[in-house]
């Protein structure tokens, strides 16, 4: 066999997200046992394509021995797994057969209707159903999930929001959501040098607008402006900030604008 490029996966690093799988356009890898795998090595051109999609850095480029790339095979698998997609499913994650959770969408907002619970309705209250509006459009949220490749990051106003605050804030997705691609994360909980390097990398990427960051009242909670801090600076980007800052009670407490950054 000749030898020849091929994508070489750290099972040490692959936390299993599936991001890489739809980056491959000949469909080589796939998620298996929680990891992302090389199904067939004719499958793989060994360009690459995926490298940059993957947030734990987890696939490199290496040159071994290994059957020659076989397109037409490969492409014949790919509309084989399109053709098996239920109809309505892809909203652009191209047959990804990753983990459910962690597949990237871009998608419109639609208007969703829920009746409240006859349980929690006082008697005196309206029986009518609420109409609640969703402003998110994309998937996945969490920052350690996010490609800093995703389309719907590039040119776009950034949120950068505690994953306490939508419950803390009622008019979350009309005040900060709507109009906005978001990262989602944990500044006490979560490892805060990850979070510098990936969000480093958005900003870096995509030629964003500003970036609204908006955290709780709680201490640690404002390690999140930290992390955005040290983010834009090994970036090499200055940025339009706007802060808020959210109480317990689901007030804003205190709100920050700078004009280049902190």
């Amino acid at each position: 066999m000749p030898m020849r490029d091929m994508i070489v996966i750290d099972e040490e690093k692959c936390n299993g997200c599936g991001l890489c799988v739809p980056a491959c356009a000949e469909g080589a890898l796939q998620i298996i046992d929680g990891k992302a795998r090389v199904m067939r090595d004719d499958f793989c051109d060994g360009l690459g394509a995926c490298l940059g999609h993957c947030p734990q850095g987890a696939l490199t480029i290496e040159k071994r021995e290994a059957p020659e790339f076989d397109e037409e095979a490969a492409l014949a698998h790919v509309r084989r797994q399109s053709s098996q997609q239920p109809q309505g499913s892809t909203h652009g994650d191209h047959g990804h057969s990753g983990c459910p959770g962690a597949r990237m969408m871009h998608f419109a907002a639609t208007p969703k209707t829920e009746k409240e619970s006859s349980a929690n309705h006082h008697p005196t209250e309206s029986t009518e159903p609420l109409e609640l509006t969703s402003a998110l459009r994309q998937w996945p949220v969490e920052l350690s999930l996010l490609s800093p490749n995703a389309p719907y990051f590039q040119g776009a106003d950034l949120l950068l929001c505690a994953d306490c605050v939508p419950f803390a804030y009622g008019d979350f997705h009309r005040q900060f959501l709507s109009g906005r691609a978001v990262a989602v994360g944990c500044p006490k909980l979560d490892d805060a040098s990850e979070y510098v390097a990936k969000l480093a990398d958005i900003i870096a990427r995509n030629n964003l607008r500003r970036l609204t960051i908006v955290h709780m009242e709680v201490p640690c909670c404002s390690g999140l402006v930290y992390i955005a801090k040290q983010a834009l600076e090994l970036s090499g980007q200055t940025l339009p900030v706007h802060e808020f800052t959210i109480g317990i009670d689901g007030s804003i407490k205190e709100e920050r604008k700078r004009a280049a950054g902190f």
